[in-house]
């Protein structure tokens, strides 16, 4: 401290540095406040106006932290003035209330219906070469560093909605936006040391709520990455926390998360091995916050109704859910979702085993409490894609994970996606082609679930693993030799894959079965794979006027994942093919397609996607 500040802290009065959180909104929860100083033992504290009222308080015992406990259920929009005195004397602090924004601000979620595109803001453009070198004291910006800071910023986000749109981009799922303070190659933003500050390096929260109003004026949602799991290393509670079991373990003596979740969902594992994942510190590096202590989870529950009601965000990406306990989740939806009835949240599950995923989705109680979670990952589903296109597994492995879904209270909500900012690039993985991507993007567009794409992936960028898989997007920063942004900047491979792509999300945009429609398998065997998406999968064709209707569409989605021309027949009856005679060119390569009594005879090229409308 200085000035005026340090000589109130050496005279013993109260002082305030920070309030956690710094606003906050009428008709919202009755706010927790954790305020952060010295000289806060003892205080006592009173508010104005009268129609506020402090409930209780509680202050650490080194009188740097003071939790608040407001009253704001009769209150008004405006100023609050808080009066934290003790002995010596007093100050004062303003605490703004404001009206919740209106319903048509956002707060919409998402779902099957849209296509959500992954940004790491530091990689994607840099709208503004003024914060590439912030006054907080982090580094500068500095392409040459793999892991550095690069100067993708919120305003680099706003300057190219209109290529997401192009694309068929309907929500924008961006990693943190936290401050992560001057912490050394912590441009990813998951190493928080303030959950309410934005990163200097991307903006300010002003420009966080400009790109949103702008992406929500294009049509496009708005999903924020939350990491209620863990802060940074360099977050001051490391070292001087708020109550003594704010974290699972100290700095001195922690242990190391374990990634293997199969001790969650086992009905026969100890505690003590639920507890290796779910109280240890994430690559023994990052502070493990503890939600079983319930200041903490209020603390963590209060941030993001703070983020989502700031900026109107449609809904959540949950970093490291397995690593937090299944109660926290539970109350976390449920107090986020009596105020946001709409908001919808994603929760990471790195796993390739669909009954460990599917334990931690919404919906179903697992050892009596349900997660609250609106659908996780399909991570099942992307190892799966890049064993089949790739490895040369089985094209019927597809359809086995596809099997799995009755694991799932809701697999039509799953996000399906080839590949994450956590993930080699599908173009690096050994032997992979750009054919194979594109069929994977076609199984994206026309499986269930909600697709989701890495930034850079629809211009077939390369890039093994971290950091490797975080290249800049080029045409993003100044001094790039082309920009891809543009189709007169892209080569000739990364228009091709482009073209490729947006003409499948456009497409799906276009054709609502492929959004919430059911799908049948009809074929599946070690090089093809065949299914139909259809409102109604239970009956065939009909000759009935409904069944020619726009919102009766069926598409027949046809694989050959392998190097080699194929052949093979569909039997028709007792599926959802029967009665139709009727197979209509719609997009990707054309088949070769015959109908023989009730047997369908296909004939594909090597690696060919190819859909059919039905009739």
């Amino acid at each position: 401290w200085s000035g005026a500040y340090a000589a109130d802290q050496r005279a013993g009065k109260p002082v305030i540095t920070k309030v956690d959180p710094p606003n906050w909104w009428v008709n919202l929860p009755n706010p927790m406040l954790l305020l952060h100083g010295a000289n806060l033992q003892g205080a006592s504290v009173t508010v104005q106006p009268r129609s506020v009222s402090v409930m209780r308080t509680k202050v650490s015992a080194n009188g740097h932290w003071l939790f608040v406990w407001l009253d704001t259920k009769q209150a008004s929009a405006g100023v609050l003035h808080l009066r934290v005195k003790n002995a010596v004397g007093a100050t004062t602090v303003d605490f703004p209330l404001a009206a919740r924004k209106p319903a048509s601000a956002g707060f919409q979620g998402f779902s099957s219906r849209d296509v959500m595109y992954l940004i790491m803001t530091d990689r994607f453009a840099d709208g503004d070469p003024g914060n590439d070198s912030p006054a907080n004291g982090s580094a500068p910006q500095d392409r040459a560093k793999p892991r550095g800071w690069h100067g993708g910023d919120l305003r680099g986000i706003q300057d190219h909605l209109g290529y997401l749109k192009q694309l068929g981009i309907t929500t924008i799922w961006t990693t943190p936006v936290y401050d992560n303070g001057d912490t050394p190659e912590s441009y990813h933003g998951y190493g928080a040391v303030d959950m309410y500050g934005i990163n200097p390096h991307f903006g300010t929260l002003q420009d966080y709520q400009h790109m949103v109003n702008a992406a929500h004026a294009q049509g496009l949602k708005v999903v924020l990455d939350t990491v209620p799991n863990h802060v940074g290393p360099r977050s001051p509670w490391v070292k001087d926390p708020p109550t003594p079991d704010w974290f699972h373990g100290t700095l001195a003596h922690h242990f190391a998360a374990e990634g293997d979740f199969r001790a969650i969902p086992n009905p026969h594992s100890t505690p003590l091995s639920r507890h290796a994942v779910t109280q240890g510190w994430f690559a023994n590096t990052l502070p493990d916050l503890n939600q079983e202590n319930p200041l903490v989870a209020q603390y963590l529950i209060q941030n993001a109704m703070w983020w989502v009601e700031s900026a109107s965000l449609d809904g959540l990406r949950l970093d490291t859910f397995p690593f937090v306990d299944r109660a926290f989740w539970q109350q976390f939806h449920s107090e986020l979702h009596a105020v946001f009835p709409k908001l919808t949240t994603v929760g990471e599950i790195f796993n390739k085993n669909p009954v460990i995923t599917s334990y931690f989705a919404g919906g179903v109680a697992h050892r009596g409490i349900d997660t609250g979670l609106y659908t996780p990952f399909d991570f099942p589903t992307m190892f799966a894609l890049r064993s089949v296109l790739i490895d040369g597994a089985p094209a019927s492995d597809l359809n086995d994970v596809l099997g799995d879904d009755w694991l799932y209270p809701h697999p039509e909500r799953l996000v399906v996606f080839e590949g994450n900012h956590d993930t080699t690039r599908f173009l690096s993985e050994p032997g992979a082609t750009p054919q194979e991507l594109k069929l994977a993007f076609a199984v994206l567009a026309t499986t269930r679930g909600m697709v989701q794409i890495y930034s850079g992936d629809e211009i077939a960028m390369h890039g093994g693993e971290d950091p490797d898989n975080r290249h800049d997007f080029p045409g993003g920063f100044p001094g790039d030799a082309h920009n891809a942004f543009t189709a007169a900047g892209r080569t000739p491979a990364q228009q091709s894959m482009f073209a490729w792509a947006s003409a499948l999300f456009q497409f799906r945009q276009a054709h609502p079965v492929l959004q919430t429609g059911q799908l049948q398998t009809v074929y599946a065997d070690k090089a093809d794979l065949a299914y139909l998406r259809a409102v109604d999968v239970s009956h065939g064709c009909a000759a009935s006027d409904a069944e020619k209707q726009p919102q009766s569409e069926r598409l027949l989605v046809l694989l050959n994942t392998t190097t080699a021309p194929t052949t093979f027949t569909i039997p028709t009856h007792q599926s959802a093919l029967a009665g139709c005679s009727q197979f209509s060119y719609a997009l990707g390569d054309k088949a070769q397609i015959q109908m023989q009594g009730e047997t369908l005879r296909v004939t594909l090229q090597p690696q060919q996607a190819a859909i059919y409308s039905v009739r």
